[in-house]
């Protein structure tokens, strides 16, 4: 028995042409998309087709329309799930939005499980099982399993009957006519334009999430870029300077490489001015020292004979050992 079935299983490449057409034959239901069973109603008549009794089909709502309503189907989905042990998550939040692609992959999973169980439903009647529900017989009653039969008996009188009048009539009412026809689209382009219809949604629907994925890898970031510590780096102001761009401009990276250009001469520049300060400090204490040294060395040579003999004197009376005879 499959309660766990990996994506890449067979099951999930069942079209939902197939789907559509195993829900009405097994329910005798008449739904032409997969997400109209998205109140959970169908979900629980075919648990009950393959485990009968085990559903307590009295409190499911087949009229389910808000949200609320469908929730409480699907808290009657997962007790019986709860019972049977299938562990199967259900994600109610997004099957109650009726997206298409969500909705088909549930069913997908439900036909798998059905077919695994007994090979599926045995000697069931849905129709009686369906008017212990609330709005089964409403249900039951608009698409009863005699309507195709019935719209072709009543279409074919009213064939012939149309088709004596047009006997008698003009030519002209009769071209007429044939114009008409012709500018009608042939009913078997309908289910073709159901199919497009379908794909676009799917397609539309894969989009929407994968922006929602990015969006929220953006939204972290610019959290992380709000955080105290690093607000004021550079570098964030240059990756905020991308975040919150207006247009789409190849530009804005240029202009945020700019930024951190910029900010690396900024931190370089005063140490560059400091180092050319000390040098003229450095220069201009060389040339101080190399001017009393020069005006030391005139004042020597300045000195009379007199002042030269008398320095002699007092070396020679203090009696310095410099002193020879």
């Amino acid at each position: 028995m499959a309660t766990n079935i990996g994506m890449m299983d067979a099951a999930y490449f069942v079209g939902r042409s197939e789907i559509l057409a195993w829900i009405n034959s097994t329910l005798q239901l008449n739904l032409s998309k997969v997400e109209e069973a998205c109140s959970g109603a169908v979900h629980c008549q075919l648990m009950d087709a393959v485990h009968p009794g085990m559903v307590p089909m009295h409190k499911v709502n087949f009229d389910a329309k808000s949200e609320y309503e469908m929730i409480q189907n699907y808290k009657v989905l997962q007790d019986v799930f709860n019972k049977l042990k299938i562990t199967k998550h259900i994600e109610v939040n997004k099957l109650i939005k009726g997206r298409p692609l969500d909705n088909l992959e549930f069913m997908q999973w439900m036909k798998r499980y059905c077919d695994s169980v007994n090979g599926g439903a045995v000697n069931y009647n849905p129709l009686e099982r369906r008017e212990a529900c609330k709005g089964g017989k409403e249900t039951t009653k608009k698409c009863p399993p005699s309507q195709s039969s019935a719209k072709g008996s009543t279409a074919a009188p009213k064939a012939q009957s149309s088709h004596n009048a047009r006997r008698n009539d003009a030519t002209s009412v009769n071209s007429a006519n044939q114009s008409a026809k012709a500018s009608k689209p042939p009913p078997s382009a309908v289910p073709a334009y159901d199919a497009q219809i379908t794909e676009l949604k799917l397609s539309v629907d894969s989009l929407e999430k994968e922006r929602d994925f990015y969006f929220g890898k953006l939204r972290d970031i610019e959290i992380l870029c709000q955080s105290p510590e690093i607000e004021n780096l550079p570098v964030v102001a240059a990756i905020k300077r991308i975040l919150y761009a207006a247009d789409d401009n190849a530009s804005v990276v240029a202009e945020a490489q700019a930024m951190l250009h910029q900010t690396e001469v900024d931190h370089l520049s005063p140490i560059a001015e400091l180092s050319s300060e000390e040098k003229m400090n450095s220069d201009s204490q060389k040339r101080k020292n190399i001017v009393n040294f020069d005006v030391e060395a005139t004042g020597i040579t300045v000195l009379s004979p007199r002042q030269r003999l008398s320095d002699a004197t007092d070396v020679h009376c203090s009696g310095s050992p410099l002193m020879t005879y």
